[in-house]
């Protein structure tokens, strides 16, 4: 999914200031070797930072463990439950009882970045939202994350739910390094479900040379994030991005930090080694990124959404959440390079760089309800009863709309394509009585065409 017209050579090591421009403040940035861990660059890479949606990866990192355990499987139904359809944009925005498999709610996170699926994969792994969280920090204290504290599987904004580019560093290569079989989740480029088809949020993927994941996040608070993965030969790398202006900026500054991070060798630290930034509490760039008079209309652009009394995350902070306009990101022009690399410093700092060409994404199809053959119960809040696998209503209703068969993540076992339903082809339906004799006399002449009426008049 990489891009082989896009020119490496004017993707320039630039000053990483310059194209963050905007904060009085360096944002945070990290640039480490995934395979020996080695940082190649670090900038504020321990300040606290709001993460927003890179958030999920912790959220499939917790999700992938539970399945090696044996708690669940890829294939294990999950119930949507009324507070997951409330969640705030974005969002697939299922209806309550729906059902997905664990496989395809992942790969709805991780390209659509859906909030209410998030809440659904928390609610099906650990019975709430609440113990989730629970478990994503004792994951985080067990992997050495010394800056976070997560308090919802989404990035939704809330004052206490933190990490740092250190810490989502540290995420990304555990990641790679302990579920190697799923490493192809992090790299979709678009889904389809049904006639939908859903691009993915990264604007590295198909433009940047060997860009292959993670995620990205927005909220006003954190301003733009991603946590990005590109290879070249038989060396991988690990950017993070914290605070970029807006979508665009955030993907021309992992763009450079790659270009210049793949002629290095190591500054001799490891994530482990960086010391403590000194500050206390994450910065709120709202101000910056969403105040009155900001340019938001570059890349992916925060549509305000409404959005009324939740009680789990303060709508009232962050109606924007991470709705994105994504298809914005894949119509950013094919415009020459720029000739110098201070002229293209100057036009990423205000936003006219052209983040270059990009390959058609070719869709991963996913589907909704259980996949085929599944015998267990949907998993859902602790508090709810699991739904049967041969229940009808609603579980009945979205077996028939499983008409996509699932991809499977590497490693797994294949799954054969889903028959089409007992709605579509009419299996399972009671057959119709055959159609009874025709009496003769009166009733067969009239129902006869007109000339054969006329004939019977004429024997009678």
């Amino acid at each position: 999914m990489t891009s082989s017209r896009f020119p490496a050579r004017w993707v320039v090591a630039l000053p990483l200031l310059a194209i963050s421009a905007g904060p009085a403040f360096a944002a945070p940035a990290l640039v480490i070797d995934a395979a020996s861990g080695a940082v190649l660059h670090a900038e504020e890479a321990t300040r606290p930072w709001f993460p927003a949606s890179v958030t999920k990866l912790m959220t499939v990192y917790v999700a992938l463990d539970a399945v090696r355990q044996g708690r669940l499987t890829l294939q294990t139904p999950l119930r949507v439950s009324a507070r997951a359809a409330k969640a705030a944009p974005s969002k697939m925005g299922f209806k309550p009882g729906l059902e997905v498999t664990l496989e395809n709610a992942l790969k709805i996170i991780m390209v659509k970045s859906a909030n209410d699926t998030s809440i659904t994969i928390a609610e099906g792994v650990s019975g709430s939202v609440e113990s989730f969280a629970a478990e994503m920090n004792r994951t985080a204290r067990s992997l050495g994350m010394r800056e976070s504290n997560f308090v919802n599987p989404n990035g939704l904004h809330h004052p206490s739910h933190v990490s740092s580019a250190r810490d989502m560093a540290i995420l990304a290569r555990a990641l790679l390094q302990h579920f190697p079989a799923h490493r192809e989740l992090y790299g979709i480029g678009a889904l389809q479900l049904g006639k939908r088809i859903i691009p993915t949020h990264n604007g590295l993927i198909g433009r940047y040379p060997g860009a292959d994941g993670m995620k990205t996040g927005f909220v006003c608070a954190s301003g733009f994030n991603v946590v990005a993965t590109a290879t070249r030969g038989n060396r991988k790398l690990i950017a993070v991005v914290f605070g970029a202006q807006n979508a665009r900026v955030r993907t021309l500054q992992a763009m450079s930090l790659f270009d210049s991070a793949f002629a290095k060798s190591g500054t001799g630290q490891t994530p482990e080694t960086l010391p403590a930034s000194g500050y206390a509490e994450a910065p709120n760039m709202r101000p910056e990124i969403c105040g009155a008079g900001r340019n938001r209309d570059v890349g992916e652009v925060p549509i305000p959404v409404a959005v009324r009394g939740q009680g789990y995350f303060v709508a009232s902070d962050d109606s924007p959440a991470s709705f994105f306009n994504s298809e914005r990101n894949r119509q950013w022009g094919t415009a020459p390079a720029p000739a110098t690399a201070a002229t293209f410093a100057n036009m990423a700092a205000t936003g006219g760089a052209s983040l270059g060409p990009r390959e058609a994404l070719i869709p991963v199809p996913i589907y909704i309800g259980r996949a085929p053959g599944w015998n267990g119960v949907a998993r859902g809040p602790a508090s709810a009863e699991p739904v049967p696998a041969a229940a009808g209503g609603v579980a009945a209703r979205q077996a028939a709309r499983a008409n996509a068969g699932p991809l499977r993540l590497p490693g797994a076992s294949p799954q054969a394509r889903p028959e089409r339903s007992a709605a579509r082809t009419g299996a399972g339906k009671k057959p119709k009585p055959a159609a009874k004799a025709a009496p003769r006399g009166k009733k067969t002449a009239a129902k006869a065409p007109p000339r054969q009426r006329a004939v019977a008049q004429r024997r009678r």
